[in-house]
C-alpha cells in the first residue's frame, strides 16, 4: 500500500424537492436524506421565514446546521449597479460559495426546493455553480402543477392534448397567444402578475375556463375560477390552471372537492372523548376521528396527548375558554375544515359536547357530532372494584359556572336519597376549601365510614388510588386532577386476594 497519499473526501449536494406543501407528499427519499443531512440549506425572504423549511420540518433533526440563504432583493426593484439582475447573479455566487465550504470540508448538504428543483425553483442556480466541482443529486418532487390538477380534481391533459407550461411574468399579449394556442395550461408566478394572466385569458377567450390555485394541498389551500379572483388578495405561490379540454364538463367538475370544500357549511366539528388517560384508553371510533381532523381543538394538555402529525394543526387554548373555542372550531369548518374538538374523558360529561352544541345552535349552520369516551369515573370505580354499581350521581364541586348554595343543595339532595356520588373538579390552585365543606355536608347524612375513593391520575405515570373514610377525608390529599367516589349507604369494602381492598355497591338495595 503506497503512503503518502491523502483522498480528499468531499461533500455530495443534493437538491431535494418538497412537493407542493403538505408534508406528506414528501418523498421517502427526500425525507431520508433531509433527516441525515449534515446541514441544511434554504432560501428565504429578509423576514427569515422559509416555506420549504415549514414543510421540512418534521424530518429536520436537532444539532443539524441550517444554512439560510436570504435573497437581498425580492422585487425589480434595486439599487445594485447591474440591476435586479445583477443583484441576484451576486447573491447566487455568494450562496454558492457558502455552501461550497461545506462541501469542501466533507459535509453533505441538502438544498430545500418548494414542488421539484429544476422547474422553476432556486436549486438550478446552485446546481449550475457547484455540480462541476461536487458530486451532486437531484431528488425530483411533485411540482405545484401536479399538485393544483390533484386539489382541483381534473385531468391536466389526456391524449393527444398539448399542455403548455408558462410563467406569468410574459407579456399579456405574448401569454395570450401562447394560452389561445394550447389545449391545457398552467400559468405560474402569479401573485403582482396576476393582472396581466386575467387580462391575458380573456384576450384568449379562455377565462371562463380558467382555474386559480393557490397554496395547493396545504391548510390554506384556495380553489376558485379565476374570474371570480381578487387581484388583491393573491400570493406569489399561487397559479391558473386550464384544465384538459376534453373532460371540460365531465364528471370531475361535479366530483371535484377542492374549491367547494373550502366554501361554508362543507366542514364538520367532531367533539371527542378521548378518555382520561393514554391511547389504550381512547376509543377505535375517536382515534378515527382525530386521524381525519384537519384541525385539532382543545386544551393544551389534552392536544399533547396526539401524536404531531404534518397534515394536521393544533389549536391550544386554557381550559377556562369553552366558548371561545367552541366558536373557534365552528367557524374552522364553516371554512371547510374537518375539525375535532377532544376532550379528556367523555366529552358530554363537563367537557366540550355541551360548549360547543350551546354556540352552533346559535346559528345552525354546522353539523356536530359527538362521540363518547371512558369517563374518569368509570376509570377511577375500575381501579377498586364496582363502586358503582349501583344508582348514582355525577356532580362536580367547582363553582365557576354555579354558585355554591346551588352545589350545597344538590350535595344535601344526593346525600340524603342514598346514591352513591362521582365527585368531579373538588379542587383546584384557587379552590382548596370545598373538599372539607362538602365532606361536612354529606356527613349530615352519610356514616362516618362511608367509603371514599380518591382517584389521582388514574392512567398516567402519577397514579394513585386510596380509600378512606368520610370522616378522614382531607382537603390536603386532594387537587385538580383528582376524582372523589364516595359510597351509599351499601357500599361495601372487602378484602382482595392481592392485600388491596375491594369497593363495590351491590345491585340490590335493602328492602
Amino acid at each position: 500500500m503506497s503512503s503518502g497519499n491523502v483522498v480528499e473526501h468531499k461533500g455530495t449536494l443534493y437538491g431535494v424537492g418538497l412537493g407542493p406543501g403538505d408534508p406528506e407528499l414528501v418523498t421517502v427519499k427526500a425525507a431520508r436524506l433531509i433527516e441525515s443531512a449534515e446541514v441544511v440549506a434554504y432560501h428565504c425572504a429578509r423576514h427569515g421565514r422559509s416555506i420549504a423549511r415549514s414543510v421540512a420540518e418534521p424530518y429536520l433533526r436537532p444539532g443539524q446546521v441550517e444554512e439560510r440563504l436570504v435573497y437581498p432583493v425580492t422585487t425589480e426593484t434595486t439599487d445594485h449597479p447591474g440591476g435586479y439582475q445583477g443583484a441576484i447573479d451576486e447573491f447566487y455566487e455568494r450562496a454558492a460559495e457558502r455552501l461550497a465550504e461545506h462541501l469542501d470540508a466533507g459535509r453533505d448538504v441538502v438544498l430545500l426546493a418548494e414542488g421539484d428543483p429544476l422547474f422553476y425553483g432556486s436549486y438550478m442556480h446552485m446546481h449550475k455553480r457547484l455540480a462541476g466541482r461536487f458530486e451532486a443529486h437531484v431528488v425530483p418532487g411533485v411540482t405545484s402543477v401536479s399538485g393544483a390538477s390533484a386539489v382541483l380534481g381534473s385531468p391536466l391533459a389526456e391524449r393527444d392534448e398539448v399542455l403548455t407550461v408558462l410563467p406569468g411574468t410574459l407579456e399579456p399579449e405574448v401569454l395570450a397567444e401562447r394560452l389561445a394556442s394550447t389545449d391545457a395550461a398552467a400559468v405560474l408566478k402569479l401573485g403582482r402578475t396576476f393582472d396581466g394572466v386575467r387580462e391575458a385569458l380573456e384576450k384568449a377567450g379562455r377565462l371562463d375556463q380558467a382555474w386559480y390555485v393557490e397554496r395547493a394541498t396545504t391548510e390554506k389551500q384556495r380553489v376558485e375560477p379565476l374570474a371570480e379572483v381578487d387581484p388583491d388578495s393573491v400570493p406569489y405561490f399561487s397559479l391558473a390552471l386550464l384544465p384538459s379540454p376534453v373532460n371540460a364538463g365531465g364528471p370531475f367538475r361535479t366530483a371535484r372537492p377542492a374549491s367547494e370544500s373550502q366554501g361554508r357549511n362543507q366542514g364538520e366539528v367532531v367533539v371527542v372523548g378521548l378518555g382520561p388517560a393514554g391511547r389504550e384508553w381512547t376509543t377505535p371510533e375517536a382515534l378515527a376521528a382525530v386521524a381525519e381532523a384537519d384541525d385539532l381543538v382543545g386544551y393544551g394538555p389534552y392536544l399533547a396527548r396526539l401524536p404531531d402529525n404534518p397534515r394536521q394543526l393544533k389549536h391550544a387554548s386554557d381550559n377556562r375558554v369553552e366558548a371561545e373555542r367552541a366558536e373557534f372550531a365552528l367557524e374552522l369548518a364553516r371554512r371547510g375544515s374537518r375539525v375535532a374538538v377532544v376532550s379528556s374523558g367523555d366529552p358530554g360529561v363537563f367537557a366540550m359536547a355541551s360548549a360547543v352544541l350551546e354556540v352552533a345552535a346559535e346559528k345552525g349552520d354546522v353539523p356536530v357530532r359527538v362521540l363518547p369516551g371512558l369517563t374518569a369515573a368509570q376509570a377511577v370505580a375500575s381501579r377498586v372494584g364496582a363502586p358503582l354499581g349501583h344508582d348514582f350521581c355525577v356532580l362536580s364541586l367547582s363553582d365557576r359556572l354555579k354558585p355554591w348554595e346551588v352545589i350545597v343543595d344538590r350535595l344535601r339532595a344526593v346525600a340524603a336519597a342514598d346514591l352513591v356520588i362521582a365527585v368531579y373538579n373538588p379542587a383546584s390552585r384557587s379552590r382548596t376549601w370545598q373538599v372539607g365543606a362538602a365532606r361536612d355536608v354529606l356527613l349530615e347524612h352519610r356514616s362516618p365510614d362511608t367509603p371514599v375513593v380518591i382517584g389521582r391520575d388514574v392512567g398516567g405515570p402519577q397514579e394513585s388510588v386510596r380509600v378512606v373514610r368520610l370522616a378522614d377525608l382531607d382537603q390536603s390529599d386532594v387537587d385538580m386532577r383528582c376524582l372523589l367516589l364516595v359510597g351509599s349507604s351499601t357500599t361495601r369494602i372487602a378484602p382482595g386476594v392481592d392485600g388491596r381492598d375491594v369497593v363495590f355497591t351491590p345491585r340490590r338495595y335493602p328492602a
